[in-house]
């Protein structure tokens, strides 16, 4: 760290003992002590407090920490999927390829193992993580798959949505078994409930569907949103569901069995959409104290959950912020763009 002379104005940094120094250098006296300013406490394992990922060659849509923290996975329009290592340099260790379209979003399988994807090529993939290959492609839908996600607790089951206004329930054990939920308007974001009894759709009528596997049907609405819903979350206790939206609003919904009719707890706001109508999408951090989500406007914001203020606006991207999460055992976070670049950086611990 520079040590300031203040009677010269200049930066001084010198190693060499008084003892050897040269006529050029400064020595100083007992008397004017060198306040030598170190940089805020670290509060993480990454190498640097802020990390630069680059090597996607176009927008990048969707990324996700691997479920023990050592990995991050990330693609988007170039159709690859990249792992990167979290520590260290942050090098990209592996990238795979299949998709012959966009890749809209990715998640890791609850031990890790697997990685599912959903692609404007009409199908969905799964990855093996160890061998970088994919293991399968599920086909069936006959428009873009906007979303992808798989179930809690161990089990297989998947659940995707559409621009063809279905979502679809795959056990990939079984070739060719899906059913579809048919919906009136495209979806552009689903998740399962945290028993997987369930699955919470939302799309461009603006309103967040629950559907009950067992009966096939909608088991109730929630509105609140006046523009179309872009991602959805599962908070880690599986109470609630955090939802993002064009009309430039977070909502946390309660989605206990028997939680009041007004589902809606908390509204956050800061963020925005913009004409672009990225999917931009959502996500909570371990303990469910604090809330990210993309933004149109180049920042990454996080919220606290209890407050529902802003606590980081975090910048440094020069495009639309499509995706972000919360590692899984630290205070990180990273976010991916339409610049191609990922940012992982730590944040305060809570």
């Amino acid at each position: 760290m520079p040590i300031l002379d203040k009677r010269k104005g200049d930066d001084i940094l010198s190693l060499v003992p008084a003892s050897k120094k040269t006529k050029n250098e400064v020595v100083f006296s007992s008397r004017e002590k060198a306040v030598v300013q170190s940089g805020p406490p670290r509060t993480s394992s990454l190498m640097s407090p802020i990390m630069l990922l680059e090597g996607h060659g176009g927008d990048i849509f969707s990324l996700e920490f691997h479920p023990e923290g050592q990995y991050l996975a990330s693609t988007g329009f170039d159709r690859q999927i990249f792992i990167w290592n979290v520590y260290g340099e942050c090098e990209n260790i592996s990238v795979m390829t299949g998709h012959s379209g966009a890749i809209m979003e990715l998640h890791f399988s609850p031990d890790g193992s697997t990685l599912y994807t959903a692609s404007t090529d009409m199908t969905l993939g799964l990855w093996d993580l160890i061998a970088g290959t994919r293991i399968k492609k599920l086909k069936g839908h006959t428009s873009f798959v906007n979303s992808v996600n798989g179930a809690r607790r161990g089990l297989t089951q998947l659940c995707s949505g559409s621009d063809d206004s279905t979502i679809r329930i795959w056990d990939p054990r079984k070739k060719g078994q899906c059913f579809s939920l048919n919906n009136t308007y495209q979806v552009t974001a689903v998740t399962f409930n945290d028993t997987a009894e369930q699955v919470i759709s939302g799309g461009i009528d603006n309103d967040i569907k629950v559907w009950d596997l067992r009966k096939n049907a909608i088991l109730y609405k929630m509105k609140g949103h006046t523009d179309s819903v872009t991602g959805l979350s599962l908070s880690p206790d599986g109470s609630y569901i955090l939802s993002n939206s064009m009309d430039n609003s977070l909502r946390i919904w309660d989605i206990r069995p028997f939680a009041p009719y007004e589902r809606c707890v908390k509204v956050l706001s800061g963020h925005q959409h913009t004409f672009e109508q990225n999917l931009l999408r959502c996500a909570w951090s371990a303990d469910g104290s604090l809330v990210s989500a993309g933004s149109s406007d180049r920042f990454h914001y996080i919220w606290d959950t209890t407050s529902r203020r802003i606590l980081y606006k975090l910048p440094g991207h020069n495009g639309s912020v499509n995706d972000v999460d919360f590692h899984p055992k630290e205070p990180i976070v990273c976010s991916g763009s339409s610049d191609k670049q990922i940012y992982m950086g730590e944040i305060d611990a809570q």
